[in-house]
């Protein structure tokens, strides 16, 4: 009796298998659709906060619930004048402005920050190199107001980083072009999973808490 039981289960288990298997890809793509999706970084735009090859972990769901904030590293669809070929081909920036937001550089105001609504954004994020040098926070004066339901995004490493700066500067500053649509934000990147030894939460800089809604 025992050995039939045994032999039952068993034979139970192997019937069900193709089920259990079929259940979790089936989750597994659900979750990876509409919930939670890995990305690696094949640029140094955003170092060294992402430095190249390392993988993200991005939340699909959040923007489903509310609208993107300033400070916040999402990966979006670009648009077609930003690609480089690939159609769909996904980039990761940091959100810098979002709608109403009026932004601007002007190197000789004595601050050397970018200004939103008329404050000055501490940046410690933006790339410094093995000298200890950083980058400008831009490479030439600019001033812009973001349109409605766009996004002005910015890579860390601002001399390697294709953007809304420069594409706003290439495209004879229009800001439609050098903006993205709300609606191509795939998500949030929240945290860096690997490599193992540059595991970290992409939080919002502090910087950000100090700049006022536009008027």
């Amino acid at each position: 009796m025992i050995e039939e039981q045994t032999e039952k289960r068993k034979s139970s288990f192997w019937r069900e298998l193709p089920i259990l298997l079929g259940v979790a890809v089936l989750v597994a793509v659900l979750v990876r659709a509409f919930v939670l999706q890995t990305f690696y970084i094949p640029s140094p735009s955003m170092e060294h906060t992402l430095n190249v090859l390392d993988r993200v972990l991005v939340n699909k769901l959040v923007y489903d619930f509310r609208e993107p904030r300033r400070g916040e590293i999402i990966v979006f669809e670009a648009p077609s004048q930003w690609q480089s070929g690939a159609e769909g081909e996904d980039f990761i920036k940091r959100i810098i402005g979002v709608p109403g937001d009026q932004i601007s550089y002007d190197p000789a105001d004595g601050t050397g920050k970018l200004k939103i609504n008329g404050v000055a954004l501490d940046e410690p994020y933006i790339f410094t190199d093995e000298g200890g040098e950083q980058d400008p926070p831009a490479d030439a004066k600019f001033e812009v107001t973001v349109p409605a339901d766009r996004l002005w995004v910015m890579g860390d490493h601002r001399s390697a980083s294709g953007d809304s700066l420069e594409h706003f500067q290439d495209s004879n500053e229009n800001v439609m072009e050098a903006t993205i649509p709300e609606d191509s934000v795939v998500g949030r990147a929240f945290t860096v999973f690997w490599p193992v030894g540059r595991a970290t939460w992409l939080s919002v800089p502090d910087g950000f808490s100090a700049i006022p809604d536009p008027k």
